[in-house]
């Protein structure tokens, strides 16, 4: 059922006080297949962790709500499974640690909807969606046609898919099908997880890594529920070794990892270097704790924080000779 001048407060975890012209709940894929051809201005909204509305929006908002967790496969290692692109990410991680089946532990309280996650490829501490990502089904907002795309047709790259890029805005994914492990392959090597599994004295098992991981990202990013934010703002950026090389000759102690035949650098690294992390403009600032993600202290609206993200783009060009991408969506 569609409604009208619908606040979207709740739906955006920056908490900014904003309206949709029509907004429709989506629980059923029928309803969205009877919707198209969509032909006026729309939006896809999943749990709203990782968009950033700069002004009302004047169009027909789409909430994806489609539930459900249903085992379709199952052999002697793997379990196949159906999720609702509606369903909380972090439940559901949650649900697979509970079976025992790994392959997410790593991805374990990041915010969003499961349909969010393949459109960015989410990732964190070495893995990403698309290492346990078997196929989605998602309907065609042009024809209402339903299509599946395999993990090759979705073109995964870092923090991309082809729904970032050519199909961007063309299908509502409906449904995630991913394959998780019986048989567990846990991964250390990233960030600080192996030396706060020691310190918590937890065991080396999947719920040991999700419950290190929860630990490290509850001390670095700030809930959501308690001052207003969309997690990392920023993308690590990808250098090539040349430039790396120039950044580390003024600046020895520059952390980088590998990624392929070029260096992949912290964004909040590059921040903080120049002073912003605790930085605040009236009420959009930087976190105290955390340079890489902004904050609505309370009344700051969408466009001083688009403005602020700008201005830290700029100051970073300016430095380090880096582009700095947005991870969050701009609206």
């Amino acid at each position: 059922m569609m409604q009208t001048h619908q606040s979207l407060k709740s739906y955006n975890t920056f908490g900014l006080d904003i309206y949709a012209n029509e907004y429709i709940s989506i629980r059923d894929e029928e309803t969205i297949t009877d919707l198209a051809p969509i032909e006026k201005p729309f939006l896809i909204l999943g749990g709203g962790s990782n968009i950033l509305f700069t002004k009302d929006f004047d169009g027909l908002l789409l909430h994806n709500h489609i539930k459900g967790i249903e085992i379709v496969k199952e052999d002697v290692s793997c379990v196949h499974v159906r999720v609702g692109g509606g369903e909380n990410w972090h439940q559901f991680v949650l649900w697979c640690l509970k079976k025992n089946l790994g392959g997410i532990e790593n991805l374990a309280l990041i915010p969003g909807t499961v349909g969010a996650a393949p459109i960015q490829n989410i990732g964190a501490y070495g893995v990403e969606l698309k290492d346990v990502f078997n196929k989605l089904e998602a309907i065609d907002l042009q024809t209402g046609t339903k299509k599946s795309f395999s993990k090759e047709q979705c073109q995964f790259g870092y923090r991309y898919s082809i729904f970032k890029g050519e199909m961007k805005g063309r299908f509502f994914i409906s449904h995630v099908y991913l394959t998780l492990q019986k048989k567990h392959t846990l991964h250390l090597s990233y960030g600080s997880i192996k030396e706060t599994m020691n310190q918590l004295k937890l065991e080396q098992t999947i719920q040991g890594v999700a419950d290190a991981v929860m630990s490290i990202r509850r001390q670095k990013l700030p809930d959501p529920e308690k001052i207003g934010n969309a997690g990392s703002f920023f993308k690590n950026p990808v250098i090539s070794v040349d430039q790396f090389n120039k950044i580390k000759d003024s600046y020895d102690s520059v952390p980088h990892y590998p990624a392929g035949d070029d260096i992949k650098i912290p964004a909040a690294w590059l921040i903080d270097q120049l002073g912003w992390k605790g930085h605040r403009r009236y009420d959009a600032g930087v976190h105290t704790r955390q340079a890489l993600v902004l904050v609505n202290h309370g009344t700051a609206n969408g466009a001083e924080l688009f403005q602020l993200a700008k201005d830290i783009q700029s100051d970073v060009s300016s430095a380090f000779n880096i582009k700095l991408e947005m991870e969050v969506n701009i609206v």
